[in-house]
C-alpha cells in the first residue's frame, strides 16, 4: 500500500535544547489507522506538529503526500494543510463563532456555497450529539461539547489525513466510543487516521489499527506486537 507519511532519521530540536524527537524512521500507509501512545513528555505532540505541518524537522526527511516537507514553499502550505484535519487537545475553536459556524468553517474556506453547507453541517452535528447546541458559542459549551465540535470541524471535509490529539479525553465512555466509531468510519472511506492517546483501552477497539509508541523521543516496540505493533520504515 502506498505511503502517505514517511519519516527518515528525523530529529526535532527546539532552540539549543536537547532533541525532543530523535532518529525517527517509520512509514504510515495511505488509508491506515494508527494510535500514537507514550508517557507524558515522550514527544507525541511534537510528532503531531510535524505531521500537520506546524513544525519542520531539525534534521532528516519528512515526506507527506509524496512531497518533501522541507521543500514545500511557504505559499503552498495552506493548500497542503487543507488536506489535513486536526483535532487539537486545546480545541482551538473560534470564540465568536457558533457551534454551527465553527463546524462549517472548513467548508467555507474550501469555497462551498452557503446553500450547500446546511445538510453536511447539520448531519455532522447530529452525529456528535450537538444539534441542540448549534447556535451556542464555545464559551457556553462544556469541555466535552467543545471536544465534539473540534472533531466535527476536523472531519467535515473528509480530509486525506486526520490527526487527533487526545480526541476522547473530555467525553464520557459512551461518547468516546461514538467518536472513535466516527473516526473508524471515516477511515473506512479511505482517510488515514492518527490518534494520540493516553487511554490504552482504546487500542483494542479498532481491529485494523496499528500502534506507534514513543518513549523519550524515540520509537519503541510496544509490549505484545501483532496487529498493534509499530510500523518502522
Amino acid at each position: 500500500m502506498a505511503a502517505i507519511v514517511q519519516f527518515e532519521n528525523v530529529g526535532l530540536r527546539y532552540g539549543t535544547t536537547a532533541e525532543t524527537l530523535r532518529d525517527l524512521s517509520f512509514t504510515l500507509a495511505r488509508g491506515g489507522f494508527y494510535f500514537l501512545t507514550g508517557p507524558s513528555g515522550a514527544g507525541k505532540t511534537s510528532l503531531l506538529r510535524l505531521l500537520y505541518l506546524d513544525q519542520r524537522p531539525s534534521r532528516g526527511t519528512v515526506r507527506l503526500f509524496d512531497q518533501d516537507v522541507a521543500a514545500i514553499p511557504r505559499d503552498r502550505l495552506p493548500a497542503m494543510r487543507r488536506r489535513i484535519g486536526v483535532v487539537f487537545q486545546d480545541f482551538r475553536l473560534v470564540p465568536h463563532l457558533s457551534t454551527y459556524d465553527n463546524v462549517a468553517l472548513p467548508l467555507r474556506v474550501a469555497g462551498l456555497d452557503e446553500a450547500e453547507l446546511a445538510r453536511p453541517v447539520n448531519e455532522m452535528l447530529d452525529w456528535v450529539g450537538l444539534s441542540d447546541r448549534a447556535r451556542a458559542r464555545p464559551a457556553t459549551l462544556s469541555g466535552g461539547e467543545q471536544q465534539r465540535v473540534a472533531i466535527a470541524r476536523a472531519v467535515i471535509t473528509r480530509p486525506e489525513l486526520v490527526i487527533a490529539d487526545e480526541p476522547t479525553g473530555n467525553v464520557d465512555p459512551e461518547m468516546a466510543g461514538r467518536l472513535l466509531y466516527l473516526l473508524e468510519a471515516l477511515n473506512g472511506l479511505g482517510t488515514t487516521v492518527v490518534v494520540a492517546t493516553h487511554d490504552l483501552h482504546l487500542l483494542g477497539r479498532v481491529a485494523r489499527a496499528r500502534t506507534l509508541r514513543l518513549d523519550r523521543g524515540r520509537l519503541s516496540q510496544p509490549a505484545g506486537a501483532g496487529r498493534h505493533s509499530a510500523v518502522p520504515a
